[in-house]
């Protein structure tokens, strides 16, 4: 099957590296010259500007875009929506506001554009584990597109089947989903992204308290000078609080014991922001996600132990990389 990608950043670049290595045809554009170049090389059909990547594609064209949510995404809906037919795929791939996407879907529906929110997760891991990907909008196009969806998702691999599961292995046991019409797609990876927050704030919480224990303000029988990196590493091994954020959190202890590379700034991308919003709506309380989006508005005041802590598995799962003024990426 043949996929065009307009976006060739960490994501993009290995969205396509992936669905080639499993034979899949990519046409590829990017306003970086050399992005496209190095995909080209690769095995790509590099495009010269958005007519050109349009003019490549087969009918029903699929063009997926993996661009910075807002202004810059929205932009190129704009650009390429009218250069699109009946019958073909627009796929917005990055973290956009589900609202935005319900918007866009009825604007290019009602020229036969079909387009899905693919609400997008494994940053740059992705292309040797695959992507957890949650896709909203018109049935028909995400079976359309299911065959690429299965090769960039993790399939079953080797985590055991949740009881009363049997037959077949369904999309979500592979790694994605059809979560629902136009916008649901993002929704629900805005909520993931919401309760990623929470988790990461428990974590850094917990570490910022096992690396005071040896205060001088303490009595001094009570002071423990902890290995937190292999703290972190016995609770991957059987814990009930494992999980691939601590994974991510005992790398980067082992490499930085003091987290020394880090600032402690940590950035929200927007989904922590809409998530609360979301639960504003909908009267839900959401305490836990709520607290964790304002930590991160703190840590760009003052940084403590676990907010370092929380930028070494930012870094560690999506390459964003923090400093004194706003982060990268």
């Amino acid at each position: 099957m043949q996929l065009g990608m307009i976006g060739l950043g960490r994501m993009g670049g290995n969205i396509v590296r992936r669905v080639m290595r499993d034979g899949h045809e990519a046409v590829v554009f990017d306003r970086a010259a050399e992005a496209v170049a190095s995909l080209t090389a690769e095995g790509a059909q590099g495009a010269r500007d958005l007519a050109d990547f349009v003019a490549r594609l087969e009918k029903p064209r699929v063009a997926w875009l993996m661009l910075p949510a807002g202004h810059v995404t929205e932009e190129m809906v704009a650009s390429i929506g009218p250069m699109l037919e009946a019958g073909d795929i627009l796929i917005d791939g990055g973290n956009s506001f589900y609202k935005d996407d319900i918007r866009r879907a009825k604007a290019l529906s009602a020229r036969g554009v079909r387009y899905l929110d693919i609400g997008t997760s494994g940053g740059v891991w992705g292309l040797e584990r695959g992507y957890c990907m949650m896709v909203g909008g018109p049935a028909e196009a995400v079976d359309h597109v299911d065959p690429i969806l299965r090769t960039l998702a993790p399939g079953v691999g080797k985590i055991e089947r949740t009881g009363g599961r049997t037959g077949q292995p369904s999309r979500a046991e592979c790694g994605f989903i059809h979560a629902g019409p136009s916008g649901a797609g993002h929704f629900v990876k805005m909520v993931h992204n919401g309760i990623e927050y929470g988790l990461m704030q428990a974590y850094a919480e917990g570490f910022d308290i096992l690396s005071n224990k040896n205060k001088e303000a303490l009595p001094e029988d009570e002071r423990y000078a902890l290995n937190l990196a292999d703290i972190a590493e016995v609770w991957r091994r059987g814990s009930v609080v494992s999980s691939w954020l601590l994974d991510l959190a005992a790398s980067a202890l082992v490499a930085h014991p003091d987290l020394g590379e880090f600032t402690g700034i940590v950035e929200d991308s927007g989904e922590g922001r809409w998530t609360v919003n979301a639960a504003i709506e909908e009267a839900v309380p959401a305490t836990v996600l709520s607290a964790a989006l304002y930590a991160r508005f703190r840590s760009r005041e003052t940084h403590s132990f676990g907010e370092k802590m929380l930028s070494a598995m930012r870094f560690g799962f999506g390459g964003h990389i923090e400093n004194s003024g706003t982060a990268v990426g």
